[in-house]
This record gives structure tokens, sequence and C-alpha cells, in this order.
């Protein structure tokens, strides 16, 4: 019989299940072929699927390698063996074969994106972003590839991040494909970063039929759901851990929906313990997880996530509890039709600014990020140990440096030349930005010695190696948020830059809390002139430094009693608005 004849065979038994007799009758066909038989390079590829499917991962790789010599073109063989190298541990021979493979440019594309992902996910970003780059001009309309391009190209601080070097790609084309994360580092304009998202939410989810009962539930407490990937070694479960051990259960029933990896940190295990239930949904499909929330009867859901990597987005989109409401992991719009509020305060969503999100902010009275009055801090580091020099006035920023832009490095840079002999202190981001970065400062006529980058830390000896610093500077458009409150903790005197958009509001919040006015600027040139006169003038310093006690953050940020109270107000504001 000839291959289609084959295949109706093969699908009549039951193909795509790797059963035994599927898989005989692909290995007889093969065997009685004679060389140059057409379409034997595809009966290799299907026995590889059907192998696949058997669990039998080795005989798989064997046939798409077959399939491959066969015919070198074939990407669907191509993609498949690399799949499968990645799953078994072998992450190099499987950017070897994507690479060596032969294609036409859709199978080339393929190929090319694929191999970007996984270089990416290994460390490799600039060889990730040659390989979108590649596939761009290849085909400039994927948006995907344009906004892990352009992410990747903000991570390695390679300005402009906007790069219009691609045909058929303006600027304007750019930024709107550019993905909800990397927009709130290029842009402090809402409308903007709602209408980038909403094309984001559109490829990515689609609607589904509600599941929540329209008049919701009666329960004598209230039932609320947080739903999180984050639940680990995460920025967001070290502020919130607390807020769930302090709901008060008299009121509220607090159920937790995890779709974290189980990395065996000591925070995971608090927040898991902090939960009255807690139910790990990172196995279950978007549909199944839903329908247990619904079995639930959850009055009020939760996302922690947001458009932040690893959210379960398509979970929300079955309304599965009758309020649905975004809240700290992602600070911008969140244009998805089923979520009801989004968190925040009247200070990071002025009025003026309210309307232009969604889904409705719903103001938390006071502060609006919650945070942690037992999180572990070491003791104040030294100097010398951190490698920094003793007699200097330090700037610093341990803010990822994908938030780092021209305009603002080119602000430092221009800070630092007014205030001669000082410092400037950056997380050790990746080996790219930081070339970048002192090839930049070269260009602005600075050494890149007076650039001093710090490895990474755990997460104690992270807090206390910020009482190092003299002065937190402040990325913008997108703000320091955890690091923010965390430099206030540590008595780390900050400088900032406030915007329109929440992002490029909250450390503004953090240093009005405080009473420290003097650190909120709204122009560039207001923020040099603030630094260097910090930097220059001794009394000045010292007396916004004393705004930062341990009795300021206790009373303002650090309150998280008062917090809590004002968090679950808000709650019950969105119940009765229902």
């Amino acid at each position: 019989m000839d291959f289609q004849a084959l295949v109706r065979t093969t699908e009549a038994v039951g193909s795509g299940r790797g059963l035994p007799p599927v898989i005989a009758l692909y290995r007889d066909w093969i065997a009685a072929q004679p060389d140059g038989t057409p379409d034997r390079h595809c009966a290799w590829f299907n026995l590889g699927t059907e192998l696949g499917h058997a669990d039998a991962p080795a005989e798989a790789m064997a046939a798409y390698q077959q399939a491959l010599a066969l015919h070198p073109g074939f990407a669907p063989a191509a993609v498949n063996l690399g799949l499968l190298l990645e799953r078994h541990g072998q992450p190099a021979t499987a950017l070897s074969v994507w690479r060596d493979a032969i294609q036409p440019d859709d199978s080339r594309i393929a190929l090319l994106n694929q191999r970007a992902r996984l270089l990416e996910t290994s460390g490799e970003l600039a060889e990730a972003a040659n390989c979108l780059r590649a596939s761009l001009l290849t085909r400039h309309d994927q948006p995907d590839a344009v906004q892990h391009w352009l992410h990747l190209r903000q991570k390695m601080c390679q300005w402009p991040v906007l790069d219009e070097s691609i045909p058929g790609l303006s600027r304007d084309d750019l930024l709107t494909q550019s993905g909800p994360l990397a927009a709130l580092a290029l842009t402090d304009d809402v409308a903007t970063q709602r209408a980038i998202a909403a094309n984001w939410v559109a490829r990515k989810t689609e609607a589904k039929p509600r599941l929540a009962p329209i008049g919701g539930y009666r329960h004598q407490r209230v039932r609320v759901g947080y739903l999180s990937s984050d639940f680990c070694s995460h920025a967001m479960s070290y502020l919130i851990a607390e807020l769930f051990e302090r709901h008060d259960r008299q009121r509220f029933e607090i159920y937790g929906y995890c779709a974290s990896p189980d990395d065996g940190s000591a925070i995971r295990d608090r927040v898991i313990a902090a939960f009255d239930h807690f139910v790990s949904v990172r196995s279950l499909s978007d549909e199944a997880a839903a329908r247990l929330i619904r079995e639930d009867e959850i009055d009020l859901l939760i996302d922690l996530n947001g458009l932040t990597s690893g959210g379960r987005l398509q979970i929300l989109r079955w309304k599965p509890a009758p309020v649905q409401a975004t809240y700290l992991g992602f600070i911008g719009p969140v244009p998805v039709p089923e979520l009801d509020h989004l968190l925040c305060d009247n200070f990071v969503v002025p009025v003026t600014q309210a309307g232009l999100y969604q889904p409705a902010p719903l103001a938390i009275e006071g502060i609006y990020q919650a945070n942690d009055s037992k999180r572990i801090v070491d003791a104040a580091a030294l100097r010398a140990d951190c490698g920094l020099p003793e007699d200097r006035f330090v700037f610093c920023c341990f803010s990822n440096h994908y938030k780092i832009t021209d305009t603002m490095f080119a602000a430092w840079m221009e800070i630092l030349r007014q205030a001669e002999g000082s410092v400037l202190w950056l997380v050790d981001d990746n080996q790219w930005s930081r070339q970048n970065l002192r090839l930049r400062a070269i260009v602005a006529g600075i050494d890149p010695e007076r650039l001093i980058f710090a490895g990474r830390v755990d997460p104690a000896r992270y807090m206390g190696r910020l009482a190092a610093a003299d002065l937190f500077l402040d990325t913008f458009p997108y703000n320091a948020g955890t690091i923010a409150s965390d430099a206030v903790r540590m008595g780390l005197p900050m400088l900032t830059l406030a915007g329109r958009s929440f992002a490029s509001r909250m450390a503004s919040r953090m240093l009005v809390a405080v009473g420290a006015l003097e650190g909120v600027t709204e122009t560039v040139e207001d923020y040099i002139s603030v630094a260097v006169r910090m930097a220059l003038d001794t009394d000045c310093y010292a007396g916004y430094r004393a705004r930062f006690t341990q009795a300021a953050w206790a009373g303002s940020l650090g309150d998280i009693a008062a917090f809590t109270r004002c968090f679950e107000q808000a709650l019950e504001r969105m119940l009765v608005q229902a």
C-alpha cells in the first residue's frame, strides 16, 4: 500500500496514542519500502511521534533522526527531535539540531524561534536575540517574536530598545507589540500600556462560558481565593506572606491555588501554612482549575500574577468566582474582561488616570503594597565586604537591568560627572548589560571603574547589603516596587522620578508614606539636581537620611496590622459593589 493508505489504516486502528499495532504498521511499511520511496521520511516521522506517545524517547529520537537523514529540510522532525532532547537533559544537542537544520522560510522561522526560546532559558541572551532578529528579518509579522526580542534588548541594555532595523517594523509597530511587561519600562502613558496589554490578552486567551453564579453565594465567612504561580522564593511571596497569616478568620476563609514550582524554600512553606486550604493547580488544565475553584464556591478570587510570566489568565476567563480582582503581581492595566477590579491606592492610580485603566481600580486605604514585618534580614553589611570604597558617596540601584533606560542612565552619568568621586553600585544582572553600561559610561566621559557591579546573593544578605549605600537612584518609567520598600526598611534614602502610570509612581508612594518628599521629583533635570545636592551637601543629605528610621518604617509601610484591616475593607467593598 502507498503512504496515504498506510495513514488511513493507522487512523482506523487509533493513531496518535502510541498503540503497539500502529507502531508495528509503520515499522513493517518502512521495512518493506525500497530506497528512494516517496514519503518514507514522513513514515519515520509518524513512527517517531507514536514512539513518543508510547514513552519510548530513545526510539523516537532515532526515528526522527532517520527522517532527517532522508530529508534534512523536514522541519517537523527537527523540531520534535530537539524538543525530546531538551526534555531529556540534552539542551546543547537540541540547540545543535535546530541550528543545523536547513529550512525554507516558514520552517526556518519555527526553528529559529525554538532555538531562541531555549537559548533565553539557558541565559544566552545575545544569541537568543540574534536568532529572533534573524527570524523577524525573514518574516516581520510575528508579535511574540517581537515581544521577546525587545525584552531581551531591554535586559541587555541594548539601546535604543525600539530598534527600527527590521524592514516592516516601525517604532510604533515595535511599541505596540512590545508586550505588557516591557511596556511598563518603555512608557508611562497608561492608555498605551492598556492597548499593548489588550493586544496581548486577545492573542493569548479566549472567552469561555461563565462558571460562577450571577448572584454569588451566601457563606458565613467570605471565601477568598488567591491564585499565583509565585508561591515560592519570589518577591511577591516575601511581600504578602504575613497578610495571609493575619487575615481575620472570623470573617474570611482563605484558599491558595498554586501554580508554582516546589522550590523547597522556607517562604513557600510559610505561605502554604498560612492558607486554610491549599490546592496545587500546577498540573491541571485551565478549565479543570477553573472548575475546581467553582466547586469550592469562592466568593472572591484574587489573581497575584496579572500579565507576568507563569500567570494563568485563562483560568480567570472562565469566571470561576463571582468577583475577581488582580493585585500586586502586575502593576499596570490588566484588560481581562472577566476581572472586576485592580487593587491599588489613590496615589499610584490618581483619580485623573483611573478611567484609563482596566479593570476598574479599587483603592486600598493608605498604601497599596503589603509588607512582611517578620522578614529575615542580615545585619548591615560593611562596605569593605561589598567591595565599596569607604570614602566615596555611593549611589546604587539594585533593580533588574531591563528597567534601566538610556535616558535614565544618561542622567546617572551626569550625576557622576557633577558629583566627583562618587560611584554607582549596580546589580550584576548579566554580562551583556554590564558590558553595554560600561561602554555607555565611557561614551559619557565617565571612568567605567566608577560602576561597581554586585553579584546576586540570598534575600537576607541582599537586605543587609542595602545599608552600605548612600542613595538609591530609582528607574523610570518602571520604578522599583519591592526593592523600594526594601530600601526604606533598611534606612537607605531613595530618589525617584514620578510619572503618570502605576509603575512610575510606586517609589514615590513609599517616600510619601515616610514623609521623605524631597526624594520625589517630576523632571529629569530636578532628579539630577537633587542627587548631586545630596552627594555634595553633607547637611542636606544628613537631614534627608534622618527621615529613614525604623520608626518611620514601622509606622507606615511596616504596619502590616493596619494594612490588613484596610485590605480587608477593600475586599468587602468589592463584594458590596458586585
